[in-house]
């Protein structure tokens, strides 16, 4: 995967980009369709717990109604009943509230983790069908931040965010309908100081939440930077770097310092605010509540109640959950902005092309009966194209050999600069064919055209007389074998690690491989043997014996064209003969292409191709070649820098 080396610029989303339209939308869309029953059930609970939260001001006012009544009549009689019969039906409803709230607390646990769990499937199986180009572009700390800090931001959002921004939108329905039935000149006095508030929230929202979006992606550059530098510690070490990483790291984390300070100076200065805007409303109220009584001003409300005790003092309560919930929509909106910004950029990748794969052309089994090749379910009988012609309506079977052929193949990385001139060459089951040249020249970008990890511009590349475009990727891949240079081998034991190549090998089969490798006797070695668990990109093995690991983990595949991409360039010289009898062996009967600075590993190939800046200016065998004392002659004999 490509990298960024120290105090290169860093990819990342673009300064200035917004949430794009709809995130909301889609993000609740997808809860639903995780939780489509569930997520109802919670909606209903937390819409009931909110409408009795809403209640105690009507208990309340009809409490001080009945004790001005009383004291007015001077009978105290049936007072003590009817406030205790208030108090019995307020309680219930509480307790109601509470078994509602309790409901959805555990449900919304399911919910939350259980989004988060689907949201980080649906992510990683995104990833698995992207292209390389994909992850050739992206830095890897950046990808790993979508699974930690942007799923975290989502989960924040999903179990904190969204059940009290409803609560909040329900009781302040509700509480506004209450203060309506009352008093419509009290309700006026108290929606111009929400108005004035619901201005402040959001000047002061919409800078949290450009700076919280800039939050998230800073944190994605940092992280990418923090794993870059880690995975490449020895390197920063030998080249004495330490001191440009440190500056490099703290440009990017002053960055982040500056936009989460910015956003959370806005998201912290909006509550207080609030909070004391909602005070002076209270005061406010009370005032102009006393005034109303005193002038003797008459009330307009739906329940005809005139201007008293009974009625200011339960608006004051209301006042006070009014302004509260405003207030509790304030506080979640650094947690909403920070969950949409981490969803902007997990849609984004989600969002992301597939790779294609128009492939109809599949491998299969087949045996050959009465002259004919017939499909088979039996792993162990010979391979086979199987290509449907539709136009026909027949199916033909096309032995699996290795014949490869490039014809006038044109290729381009991002459609502007050419990296392939019209190369063209073939190689016939068996042949061993060895790329040479200068770094640049095409050459691994020839056997990345093979597996179709990027599709040419022109031309043909056909695979046993197929065009390779219209076999199906995995099959195609399942046919070709690649030795990379850099090695890259899992968590598990040494048998799984070689086991990958064809997960349903045998024990077996994995030794044989190994053996064929070369890899056996060091193996053996091993504290535990084919059984040792490596870790790390098995850091405690040597270079060497991590690319024996990866040479036999094709041995098991057995595919029958192979890639050997400067596979032993890594090896020291002594292992590099150990490996290069079991590649020979490897290699026999198999279609197999090379690409080597070491000249002396290609000497015995059947055609060799030297390349320059992507066109293919010499080919023969090694003595046809060197008789030509061109530019192979000049490389071989040292006459030319091959760099």
């Amino acid at each position: 995967m490509a990298g960024n080396g120290p105090g290169r610029r860093r990819p990342g989303l673009a300064p200035g980009e917004k949430l794009s339209k709809g995130i909301v939308k889609r993000v609740v869309k997808d809860i639903f369709s995780f939780y489509p029953v569930m997520l109802p059930v919670v909606m209903v609970c937390i819409i009931l717990s909110s409408l009795i939260s809403s209640m105690p001001s009507i208990f309340q006012q009809k409490i001080i109604a009945v004790i001005e009544r009383s004291y007015k009549s001077g009978d105290w009689a049936g007072v003590k009943s009817e406030i205790f019969r208030y108090i019995f039906v307020l309680v219930s409803m509480y307790v109601v509230s509470l078994a509602a709230t309790i409901a959805f607390n555990q449900m919304m646990a399911t919910i939350t983790q259980g989004t988060l769990k689907k949201m980080r499937g649906k992510l990683f199986n995104k990833m698995e069908m992207l292209p390389i180009k994909f992850f050739d572009r992206k830095p890897v700390g950046d990808t790993m931040s979508l699974y930690t800090n942007d799923i975290d931001a989502l989960r924040q959002m999903v179990s904190q965010s969204f059940p009290q921004m409803l609560s909040t939108v329900v009781m302040v329905i509700t509480v506004m309908g209450i203060m309506l039935y009352y008093s419509v000149y009290m309700t006026a006095v108290i929606l111009l100081g929400v108005a004035a508030m619901t201005v402040i929230t959001k000047f002061i929202g919409g800078g949290s939440a450009k700076y919280f979006f800039k939050q998230q992606q800073a944190i994605g550059k940092a992280e990418g930077y923090i794993q870059e530098t880690i995975s490449g510690a020895k390197v920063v070490k030998v080249f004495c770097h330490e001191k440009e990483c440190r500056g490099d790291f703290e440009k990017l984390n002053d960055e982040l310092f500056t936009v989460a300070s910015r956003a959370n100076k806005y998201a912290n200065t909006l509550g207080p605010i609030l909070n004391n805007m909602g005070n002076i409303l209270y005061v406010i109220v009370g005032i102009t509540g006393g005034f109303f009584i005193s002038a003797n001003i008459k009330n307009i409300g739906i329940g005809g109640m005139p201007f008293s005790i009974s009625l200011v003092v339960p608006f004051l309560g209301m006042t006070r959950m009014f302004c509260g919930q405003i207030g509790q929509i304030s506080n979640q909106i650094n947690a909403v902005v920070a969950g949409l910004a981490g969803c902007e950029r997990i849609y984004r990748v989600m969002d992301e092309e597939p790779e294609a794969d128009e492939g109809y052309v599949h491998l299969v089994n087949v045996y050959e009966k009465d002259g004919e090749l017939v499909e088979t379910d039996d792993d162990t009988k010979m391979w086979a194209w199987k290509h449907p012609h539709k136009e026909q309506g027949t199916v033909t079977y096309t032995p699996l050999r290795g014949d490869i052929v490039l014809d006038g193949v044109d290729f381009s990385y991002d459609g502007e600069k050419q990296v392939l001139f019209d190369v063209s060459l073939y190689a016939k089951p068996g042949q061993k064919v060895a790329f040479v040249g200068a770094t640049g020249a095409g050459k691994t970008t020839i056997t990345n055209l093979l597996n179709r990890f990027y599709d040419i511009a022109d031309g043909k590349i056909r695979y046993d007389g197929i065009n390779i475009n219209k076999i199906c990727k995995v099959d195609l891949r399942h046919a070709v074998g690649i030795v990379l240079q850099d090695t890259n081998l899992f968590t598990g034991t040494v048998m799984d690690n070689i086991r990958y190549g064809k997960l349903t090998a045998t024990d077996e089969e994995c030794i044989k491989a190994a053996k064929l490798a070369g890899a056996h006797d060091f193996i053996s070695h091993l504290p535990e043997g084919y059984n040792t668990v490596i870790s790390g990109n098995a850091s405690n093995l040597s270079q060497g014996q991590r690319q024996l690991l990866s040479i036999a983990r094709v041995a098991v595949a057995d595919p029958p064209v192979m890639i050997l991409d400067e596979a032993t360039s890594s090896i020291d010289t002594r292992t590099e003969a150990i490996v290069q009898r079991g590649m020979d062996a490897l290699m026999k009967g198999r279609t197999t292409f090379v690409i080597a600075h070491r000249l002396s590993t290609v000497k015995n190939s059947d055609v060799i191709i030297v390349l320059d800046h992507g066109h293919i200016i010499e080919r023969g065998d090694h003595d046809e070649l060197i008789a030509a004392k061109g530019q192979y002659y000049r490389l071989y004999t040292g006459a030319f820098e091959l760099e």
